[in-house]
């Protein structure tokens, strides 16, 4: 039965990709702002099972989204519910469809390797704030098991020294429940071995987006300062 699940799910994403393509496509000919990178991300999280309750009200524009992290499902859940870019690594860009279908979201990548090129990774960042895109970062660095924050790493928030006008900082707590032990990606697993672990699971699981109240980062000076806030309320909610 796992091996059944995996392929009508593999192939009701292959028909779902295929579909938000050609609508997309559609859109971009009449140069019209499409919905559907996010539309498509939100449709997938429920075809992998999820099933989520949103609590709080997730800013639209000028904000910069600080959520822990667990798995590649947080990317699917935080763009379906706000339709916010992220910040990931740059290896993603080389995977196969998944990297193209990154760009078509805004993905701004970048090599915490590279630190030479923060400078550069910051205006980007900036940019994508200047075009009004809520953009999301997982200042963790990694995925975590889900019952505990690591240690927030504060550079890439060095765009908010000084925030832009208007900016603010929104953090996000993701929960996945019951299914945190069998969903969470810890450890040396490959992502293709999680991908396919998570396509064979049997049912649905209820993960919980909150969206806690934003605050102005101007109040909290400097980088380390504004991550340790964000992290704060990520730990009360």
């Amino acid at each position: 039965m796992s091996r059944v699940r995996f392929v009508l799910r593999l192939a009701a994403l292959v028909a779902t990709l295929i579909l938000a393509l050609l609508i997309h496509g559609l859109w971009r000919l009449f140069r019209l702002p499409s919905p559907w990178p996010r539309l498509f991300l939100g449709i997938v999280a429920r075809i992998v099972g999820a099933r989520p309750c949103t609590i709080g009200t997730p800013l639209r524009r000028d904000v910069v989204f600080v959520s822990n992290h667990l798995s590649w499902i947080d990317i699917l859940l935080i763009a379906g519910a706000s339709g916010s870019a992220f910040v990931a690594k740059s290896e993603l860009r080389a995977v196969p469809l998944v990297g193209w279908l990154c760009t078509l979201n805004h993905t701004i990548f970048v090599s915490r390797e590279d630190r030479l090129g923060v400078t550069a990774q910051i205006a980007t960042i900036r940019d994508a704030l200047a075009k009004a895109w809520p953009v999301t970062v997982f200042p963790e660095g990694t995925t975590g098991d889900g019952h505990m924050l690591l240690p927030f790493k504060a550079a890439l928030l060095a765009v908010l020294e000084p925030p832009p006008l208007g900016v603010m900082v929104q953090p996000i707590r993701i929960d996945y429940g019951d299914a945190t032990d069998e969903l969470a990606w810890v450890g040396e697993e490959p992502g293709d071995a999680h991908a396919k672990r998570v396509l064979s699971r049997p049912g649905t699981f209820r993960p919980t987006l909150r969206f806690c109240a934003p605050f102005d980062p101007a109040d909290f000076p400097g980088r380390k300062a504004i991550a340790a806030e964000a992290r704060r309320r990520i730990e009360a909610a």
